[in-house]
């Protein structure tokens, strides 16, 4: 993803990551630990998902369609409750969902 700077992360990781910093997933947390994701990446990546992608031409097309609204400070937790299925379909529709934010979005394979 674009915003993750030097270091590289697979997009499932920026999102659980997030979700367990904002405090929202336990499972994340044990996530975390285990990749030893430093704090200071975890606050930019928060940072990131309060300011950054409520600016982003993807979701100010798309934020209208979350009813009830998505608050910035549930990111990206509460977008990933809005998507169908167990946690790993969520997660993917979540993914794909931000796809078009992502390097090389256009080669994400469509049943996956």
């Amino acid at each position: 993803m674009r915003f993750l700077g030097r270091r590289v992360y697979l997009g499932l990781v920026v999102v659980l990551c997030s979700a367990r910093h904002a405090g929202q997933n336990t499972a994340a947390a044990t996530l975390c630990e285990a990749l030893e994701v430093p704090l200071r990446t975890l606050q930019r990546w928060r940072r990131w998902w309060r300011e950054d992608f409520m600016h982003t031409p993807l979701w100010q097309a798309m934020c209208a369609r979350f009813m009830p609204p998505v608050s910035a400070q549930g990111l990206p937790g509460d977008l990933l409750a809005r998507f169908a299925g167990d946690g790993g379909q969520a997660l993917h529709r979540l993914l794909r969902f931000l796809a078009p934010l992502t390097v090389g979005a256009a080669t994400l394979p469509e049943g996956r």
